[in-house]
């Protein structure tokens, strides 16, 4: 299939998700809005994954590609068609779907524990728990027909699924060592205290993780296309 990836900076890239892609025999195509690549229609659109990115749904001013890729985002949504957000793509899957998309009260930087809710582990058979990298500031209320599939003490909705189709996560499963390095590089000065916040140091030195983290992309991606393989 033809997996169309919308990516918002230089240093968000789909990481990852290109080797499940490459070990599937998908071809991922990637517009960079961040460099003024023009948006594909969405007739030409077969699945379509969103990354995530340091602005907000809400900053059209300042990225006048938003307005297009959130029409773009809802028609294909409307169509029925594979839609995996990431991070900033979460939000703004749940944006164009109607929801409100607005500040939480913790900023999440770092490798963080999540739990998996009943319908996480029912209907996604995600582990009980599970450590990712995250970095993000805003929260979402959940799309009509959504189900919360993952949470934190911080944020209560850090995953959904709406249908079989629909898939958006606010944490990172798809980063490896050089995308953290770069995400520290570009926007790892002057990080805001908290208690969910770690230093560069710690976000760049830690790896117990990414394998896991891989695994469970692979599974999750798997789902969303449809596919059942071991």
């Amino acid at each position: 299939m033809r997996i169309h990836c919308l990516q918002h900076v230089p240093f968000e890239s789909p990481g990852y998700i290109g080797s499940w892609c490459d070990r599937r025999g998908h071809d991922l195509v990637v517009t960079r809005l961040h460099a003024g690549e023009p948006l594909p229609g969405g007739d030409d659109v077969e699945a379509l994954v969103v990354m995530g990115g340091p602005m907000g749904v809400h900053d059209d001013a300042d990225h006048p590609w938003m307005k297009g890729e959130k029409l773009l985002i809802a028609a294909v949504l409307e169509a029925g068609k594979r839609v995996f957000g990431v991070c900033l793509g979460a939000q703004m899957i749940a944006h164009a779907s109607g929801a409100r998309v607005y500040r939480n009260r913790f900023q999440e930087i770092g490798w963080f524990p999540l739990e998996a809710t009943r319908e996480g582990v029912s209907r996604l058979e995600l582990p009980r728990s599970f450590i990712a990298f995250h970095w993000h500031g805003d929260t979402f209320q959940l799309p009509a027909g959504a189900v919360n599939v993952a949470r934190t003490d911080a944020c209560e909705h850090q995953m959904f699924m709406v249908g079989e189709r629909v898939i958006g996560i606010q944490f990172h499963l798809e980063v490896m060592a050089p995308d953290v390095a770069s995400m520290c590089a570009h926007a790892g000065h002057n990080l805001p205290e908290g208690p969910y916040v770690q230093t560069v140091d710690e976000m760049r030195n830690f790896t117990e993780a990414y394998e896991s983290s891989h695994q469970l992309m692979v599974a999750l991606l798997d789902r969303w296309m449809g596919e059942r393989i071991e």
